[in-house]
C-alpha cells in the first residue's frame, strides 16, 4: 500500500469487529499482514482516524484484556503517543460509534437491543439499570434457578428444562451475573453489564429493555469491587447477616448441650435461604405482607420448644369473665421470654425488652393481613418499611445470641463468628 487508504483500513477493522465472536478488536499484527505494510507505515493515518473519533486503540498497557472493549479508551493523545509500541499482538484497533453508525445494518440486530449496543461500540462492561420488578419474572417461575445475595446474583434455566420440549427455547436463558445500583435518592435498581445482557435470547432482551431505566445509577460498591475493582467486597447483606445469626445461635445451643433453638437455620452459608427473603422487588402492600409472613415463619414459627427442656411452663392460666380458670398454651415467643428471664441475669433489661418487642411486633404485623381485607397498594414507602423491619429483627436476633453466649458452657468457648459480623460490615441497602 503506497499510501494510507483510510476507507480500506476502516473497512477491514469494522468487518473484523462485527464478524468476531465477542466484538473483538483487530490486532495490529493482523492488520499489518493483511495490508502488507509495516506498523510504522500506519502511524500517521491511524493518528488522524483517532483524532476524528473514527478509531480507538487499546494497548497491552491500557487494559488487562485489550481484545475487547471493557471500559472504553484512554484519551486520544495517550492513544497516539503509544503508537510507537512494538507489542503488536495485543495492540487492538476498533471502529468507533462515529464510523459504525454510518455503516451498520441495524436490521441484523432486530429484537436484540443490547447486542446492537455492542455492535455500535459500547464497552462490554457498561452497566444498564432496570426496575426491580424485572426479577419477579424469574424469581416466581420454578423453571428458573434464581440466586440473589442482595449484592449480586444469577439466573439460569433449571437442568430438567434445559433443551426440553416443555419450555420454549427462547426462555431457556442464562444471565451469568446481575447486581444492583442506586440513584441519587438511594432507590434500588437491578444492574447488568452489556456482556451478560447480550447472552439473553432476543425475546428476553426485549423484556429487559421494557424495564430499563435511564439516568445516572451508581453500582453497589461491593458488586463493583468484586466484578471490576479486583476485590472480594467488604460485607454481606442484612438478610444474610440475619441468617448467619440464626445459624450461630444453633451452634451456641449445641455448646449448651441442647437441641437447636431454631428448627431450621438455613445452613452455615445460608444455602437454603428462601428466594423471597431479600429486598422487595416491587413496593406493594402484598409483597411487604408476604415478607412479614416469611420473616415470622423464620423467627417465632421456627422456634423449637425442645430447646427449653420443660424448664419453664408451656402453659398459662387465664381467668375468664365468668371467674373460671382456663389453661392455655403459651406461644413460642412467650416461652422464649420467660426462659431468658428465668435463667439469665442482666443489670439492664432494656436491650432484651426491645428485642422481644421486635419479635412480637413482627408476629402482630403478620396477623393483621389475616384479619383485614385491603386492596393491594403500590407505594415506595414499603421499601423503607422493609429495611427498617429487617434491621430491627437482625439487631434483636443478635441480642439473643449475645445473651445465650453468657451461658457457662459457652462463655469460655471461642464461637466461630465471621470477621464481617464482628466489624459490622453489613449492607442495609
Amino acid at each position: 500500500m503506497s499510501s494510507f487508504d483510510k476507507n480500506l483500513v476502516l473497512r477491514k477493522i469494522t468487518n473484523f469487529y462485527l464478524n468476531s465472536i465477542d466484538f473483538n478488536g483487530m490486532a495490529a499484527v493482523n492488520l499489518c499482514e493483511e495490508l502488507k505494510v509495516e506498523w510504522i507505515d500506519l502511524h500517521d493515518g491511524l493518528k488522524n482516524l483517532i483524532e476524528d473519533d473514527k478509531v480507538g486503540i487499546l494497548y497491552n498497557s491500557s487494559d488487562s484484556n485489550s481484545h475487547i472493549i471493557r471500559f472504553g479508551f484512554e484519551p486520544k493523545d495517550i492513544q497516539i503517543s503509544k503508537l510507537v509500541t512494538n507489542e503488536l499482538f495485543h495492540t487492538c484497533i476498533y471502529p468507533l460509534f462515529n464510523h459504525l453508525q454510518t455503516v451498520l445494518d441495524r436490521s441484523l440486530y432486530e429484537g436484540e437491543p443490547y447486542k446492537l449496543c455492542l455492535a455500535l461500540g459500547e464497552p462490554q462492561l457498561t452497566h444498564k439499570s432496570f426496575d426491580l420488578s424485572i426479577l419477579e419474572f424469574y424469581r416466581n417461575d420454578p423453571r428458573y434457578m434464581y440466586k440473589n445475595s442482595d449484592i449480586k446474583g444469577y439466573i439460569c434455566v433449571q437442568d430438567e428444562y434445559f433443551e426440553s420440549d416443555e419450555m420454549a427455547e427462547s426462555d431457556q436463558i442464562l444471565l451469568e451475573s446481575f447486581g444492583f445500583s442506586y440513584d441519587s435518592n438511594g432507590n434500588r435498581y437491578v444492574s447488568v453489564y452489556l456482556r451478560y445482557l447480550v447472552s439473553l435470547s432476543p425475546e428476553h432482551q426485549q423484556i429487559w429493555k421494557a424495564k430499563e431505566v435511564i439516568g445516572d445509577y451508581k453500582l453497589h460498591p461491593d458488586y463493583f469491587g468484586s466484578t471490576i475493582g479486583g476485590s472480594f467486597g467488604g460485607g454481606v447483606s442484612i438478610f444474610l447477616a440475619f441468617l448467619k445469626e440464626l445459624y450461630i445461635i444453633n451452634q451456641v445451643a449445641k455448646l449448651m448441650k441442647r437441641p437447636p433453638l431454631f428448627n431450621q437455620d438455613f445452613g452455615e452459608y445460608a444455602d437454603d435461604r428462601p428466594s423471597q427473603f431479600s429486598f422487595l422487588v416491587r413496593p406493594t402492600l402484598e409483597e411487604f405482607n408476604n415478607f412479614v409472613l416469611l420473616l415470622d415463619k423464620i423467627l417465632s414459627d421456627n422456634i423449637n420448644k425442645a430447646f427449653f427442656q420443660n424448664e419453664v411452663s408451656y402453659e398459662t392460666e387465664i381467668e375468664r369473665k365468668d371467674g373460671k380458670i382456663e389453661v392455655q398454651g403459651k406461644g413460642s415467643l412467650k416461652i422464649l421470654d420467660d426462659w431468658v428471664r428465668e435463667f439469665f441475669f442482666m443489670e439492664d433489661w432494656q436491650a432484651w425488652d426491645e428485642s422481644i418487642k421486635t419479635f412480637r411486633d413482627i408476629r402482630k404485623r403478620r396477623q393483621q393481613p389475616a384479619h383485614t381485607i385491603k386492596e393491594n397498594i403500590f407505594d415506595q414507602k414499603y421499601f423503607k418499611d422493609q429495611r427498617e423491619l429487617i434491621i430491627r429483627a437482625f439487631k434483636a436476633l443478635q441480642i439473643l445470641r449475645l445473651i445465650l453466649s453468657k451461658h457457662p458452657l459457652v462463655a469460655t468457648t471461642d464461637i466461630k463468628i465471621p470477621k464481617w459480623l464482628v466489624e459490622g460490615k453489613i449492607w442495609t441497602y
